[in-house]
């Protein structure tokens, strides 16, 4: 009789801890930093499929969940957890964020949070896609604007290297989202 008093303990303990918005703030974290780790390591940025996480957490948990999920990101890779994409310079840590890759780093929250809220208005397929296209630029034109700013110094090579080479990619991105987001919604409207 204890057995399945525990069993059932276990299973509303585990029924809990996934309805809990905690666990899936601290899930599309882990899975930004798994999507790091997919990547194709180019000089000064390289091509990973964490933007398309970025989009999700907004989509699935919400304005302020989604960035919640990019802060807690961001803040586990400051501190040296290995989190952030490889990069051929092999920085760490703090200094990720001030190197060349920081303004697409800083601008995950600010994206998960702009899909989070247009989603949380509209979740028609237009809107969706719109707001991950708006989050995607967002990303890029921060990130560009950044490494214009603190490892370039030259708009033109900035924009080559920030942002023309990401477009094709972006497009690939946004669409993949969205059909996850599209699919997994049927059976799991809006995560907590």
């Amino acid at each position: 009789m204890k057995t399945s008093a525990k069993r059932l303990t276990f299973a509303q303990l585990l029924s809990s801890v996934k309805e809990s918005e905690l666990f899936w703030v601290v899930s599309f974290s882990i899975l930004t930093a798994i999507s790091a780790q997919i990547s194709i390591p180019i000089k000064p940025v390289p091509f990973t499929l964490q933007t398309m996480v970025v989009l999700l957490a907004g989509a699935f948990l919400g304005a302020k969940n989604g960035a919640y999920s990019q802060l807690l990101y961001i803040a586990l890779g400051a501190i040296g957890l290995p989190v952030f994409a490889q990069t051929a310079d092999g920085t760490m840590g703090f200094a990720r964020l001030i190197g060349p890759t920081g303004g697409y780093l800083l601008a995950f929250p600010v994206a998960a949070y702009l899909v989070g809220l247009l989603t949380e208005k509209n979740q028609k397929y237009l809107t969706v896609i719109i707001s991950m296209f708006v989050a995607e630029l967002v990303v890029i034109a921060f990130g560009t604007l950044y490494l214009y700013a603190t490892y370039l110094h030259n708009i033109v090579d900035a924009v080559k290297a920030g942002a023309a080479i990401f477009t094709v990619w972006m497009v690939v991105k946004v669409f993949a989202a969205a059909a996850i987001y599209f699919a997994v919604s049927k059976k799991q409207p809006r995560l907590p």
